[in-house]
This record gives structure tokens, sequence and C-alpha cells, in this order.
């Protein structure tokens, strides 16, 4: 426990799709004063992330879906993001949601899932933590064509070169961070000889 903070109170503002809510608290500064301060907190729950690699075909697998926040902050014009397979845990845990996930969006399975870090993305405001995974993928692992959840989602499933995927960042055509990340990761790390 922290006791450089006291008082907490929690009013929920929305718990609609998730949970928004208004944590009002004091805050002990370093001059010895108490300081009450307010924030919101989205809860929408932890989720992993995982980016699939073919070292032979230097390939990546990545989706491409319509984000809602993106299109309404204008700098994103038709609002389709290419991100990393993700999803959130609900009641698994990272490795078996992640598994499911990848199933369920990109239509490959796979077992070998090798956890790389956890990261959270938006501290300031949302209290997931996403658990980063990476895991080779084969053509032969393809056991559908992936997509996403029937009338839920409609997810494109795009196979990449991976020097193009990483040109795409500087482009500007991904810009979703938990892509960024992994992409970068596997760069540093060699997971796809050049």
């Amino acid at each position: 426990m922290n006791d450089k903070i006291r008082n907490i109170q929690t009013e929920i503002l929305s718990n609609n799709w998730y949970t928004l809510r208004k944590i009002t608290y004091d805050f002990l500064q370093k001059n010895g004063t108490w300081l009450t301060q307010s924030r919101e907190a989205y809860d929408r729950g932890n989720g992993s992330v995982i980016l699939l690699y073919n070292n032979e075909t230097k390939t990546v697998i990545l989706t491409r879906q319509f984000r809602m926040p993106t299109y309404l902050n204008g700098s994103n014009p038709d609002g389709m993001m290419i991100e990393a397979c993700a999803g959130l845990l609900d009641a698994d845990n990272p490795e078996d949601c992640i598994r499911k996930e990848t199933q369920e969006e990109t239509g490959y399975k796979i077992d070998d899932v090798k956890r790389i870090f956890e990261a959270y993305m938006s501290p300031g405001s949302v209290t997931e933590i996403l658990y980063f995974f990476v895991a080779k993928y084969a053509k032969n692992q393809q056991v559908n064509d992936g997509g996403g959840v029937e009338d839920e989602e409609e997810i494109d499933v795009l196979e990449l070169d991976f020097r193009n995927a990483l040109d795409m960042i500087k482009t500007g055509k991904i810009k979703d961070a938990k892509t960024i990340m992994l992409l970068q990761y596997a760069q540093i790390n060699q997971l796809i000889s050049m």
C-alpha cells in the first residue's frame, strides 16, 4: 500500500460497456502537505497481444479492423487500424487468452507462445495491463480464415513482409502502440533474420 494516498472515494460515472470511475483522493506532496485530486479511470480488464512471425518467409501476421476512437480523433480518416492480434482476458489467463484470440482473429492454431513483457498502454486513464507474446507460425497451422467472432467483429488478416511492416511504422500506416512495440521487439531481438 502507498502511505502517500488516503481517503479514496470512488464514483461510477458509466458502467455501459466497461466501467468508468471518478476517483477522489488525498495525495501527500513532497513538501508534506496533502492535496486532494480527482482522476477518471477506465476499467476494461486486462489483455494479451501477440506477434506471429515466420523466419523462413520473413513475414508477420497482423490484423486490420475499424476502430471508432481513431476515427473520431480525425487523424485516421477511415478508422481502419493495422494491429497485432489481441484480446481481453475475461476469465482466461494471458496464455490461454492469446491462443484463443489468435485462432478467432487470424485463423492460426498455435501452441508454443513466448511471453516477453507486460506494459500499461495509457496509465494515466486506463487500468488495463497488456501481456505481450510472440510465436512462430507456419501455413500448416492455419485452421480457418480468421476474421474474429461472427456478428461481433470484422477483421482482415494480413500476412506482411517483415521489412514492409517496419516501414509502415515510418509511413504512419501502422499507428498502434502495441503493434509498434512488438515489431520493434522482433527487430531488436532478430526474430526474423534480415
